[in-house]
């Protein structure tokens, strides 16, 4: 069936037209909204990431108490936290939907999704950067677009900065133009929230990344090995060697892609390749990238559930287990509890993850989050083409190596 129907935002700001395998948009349904001023969120903040205090020196009974109360502290944070971060998933809904709509219509097979920060990425970027309160964070609601090449992520981006989108736009990044030494890609815009009928939620800054799939390979393969290596590769910590070699691999992308290398890498291809070959020996890359994936564990729970919307996966990277589960577009609330429950479980464990992400449908899922599924097969595909010929670039195509097909 096909549903038809109209977001206004002067609420919006955007006219949707509904395709089939969407839920239909519900204004009736329960949203979040901030209960906390921004200098209660940030006092949130500085909690949850404050040291843990020891109370070893004082008699037991005193320990106890001071031990108590701090936790207490901890959870009465974590709710102010957990609040400001859930009050940014009618915002993201919004965008998620403009964004949707601007990239399907560039490449039909896209894959677009949505997410909200993790409590432990909003933990380590606050520890990274210890002059930012929780407030500035830009990036707690995200969406994503994944397009076929680099020349459509840039016709994509001219799409948004050509467009009538009421929403300011607060901060670009360009990592094509400009890559990072990570050899990070792709385009970030940083939006503000503004509405004159949902004034709950102006000023809320949304990220809005836009990928090719290839560039999505990379980025997917650094956070899943950083999960099994437990090194934060994704933001530049970590083993210098497996540092080294992702920068060489941004670069062998963006030579494919006709695009600007990754700073500090060599610009002669043959060099470049030569220099990968090592790193990909010495670390036994194609081999350790294999293994992460073998055996894994899938499991699918409230599989009844129909138009999902919104998916809770929770991984645990050494028993190679992975938990999905599904809830419609009006259980946002109950998808935002139970996801904060999972993280509060975990919290001490180095091996397990959890987020709760937005896509079209359990289909798109593992392709649009192929790191929580341990999936690096296109990258590993895309590394062993790079390796083969010093003399230049892989000719084939990026669809070649789609990331929106089953990877063989």
């Amino acid at each position: 069936m096909f549903h038809a129907f109209r977001v206004t935002d002067s609420d919006c700001n955007f006219a949707v037209q509904r395709c089939p395998d969407e839920e239909a948009w519900a204004p009736e349904m329960k949203w979040a909204t901030p209960q906390y001023s921004k200098n209660e969120v940030n006092r949130a903040g500085e909690v949850i990431v404050a040291p843990v205090q020891s109370y070893a020196y004082l008699p037991n009974d005193q320990r106890e108490a001071m031990e108590y109360e701090e936790m207490h502290r901890y959870y009465d944070a974590l709710d102010v936290v957990n609040n400001w971060r859930s009050s940014h998933n009618f915002p993201l809904n919004t965008f998620h939907i403009n964004l949707r709509r601007r990239a399907r219509s560039i490449d039909g097979g896209c894959i677009t999704a949505q997410r909200i920060k993790r409590l432990s990425s909003i933990e380590a970027k606050l520890t990274r950067f210890p002059t930012m309160t929780l407030s500035q964070m830009q990036d707690i609601g995200g969406c994503r677009a994944i397009v076929a090449s680099c020349g459509q992520v840039n016709e994509l981006a001219k799409s948004f900065a050509g467009s009538d989108i009421k929403h300011p736009l607060a901060q670009k990044d360009d990592y094509i133009a400009c890559p990072k030494n990570s050899g990070y890609r792709g385009i970030h815009l940083i939006y503000r929230y503004r509405s004159d009928k949902r004034t709950d939620y102006n000023t809320l800054k949304i990220e809005v990344q836009l990928r090719s799939q290839l560039q999505h390979a990379w980025a997917t393969a650094v956070e899943t090995v950083g999960a099994f290596v437990q090194q934060a590769l994704k933001s530049s910590i970590g083993g210098k060697d497996w540092l080294r070699f992702f920068a060489l691999m941004g670069t062998a992308i963006a030579v494919r892609e006709k695009a600007e290398p990754v700073p500090n890498t060599p610009t002669a291809y043959d060099h470049l390749v030569k220099e990968l070959r090592e790193y990909a020996h010495e670390l036994d890359i194609a081999n350790k990238l294999a293994a992460f994936g073998t055996a894994l564990d899938i499991t699918t729970t409230r599989p009844e559930v129909k138009n999902a919307h919104y998916f809770l996966i929770e991984v645990n990277h050494a028993t190679k287990m992975v938990t999905v589960k599904s809830y419609k577009q009006a259980e946002s609330e109950k998808a935002t509890a139970e996801y904060l429950e999972v993280e509060k479980k975990i919290r001490a464990s180095k091996d397990s993850d959890a987020v709760l992400v937005s896509v079209d449908s359990m289909a798109a899922l593992s392709r649009a989050y192929p790191n929580y599924f341990l999936d690096t097969k296109v990258f590993v595909n895309l590394m062993s083409e790079t390796l083969k010929s010093t003399r230049s670039p892989p000719k084939r195509s990026g669809r070649q190596l789609s990331l929106f097909r089953e990877a063989k």
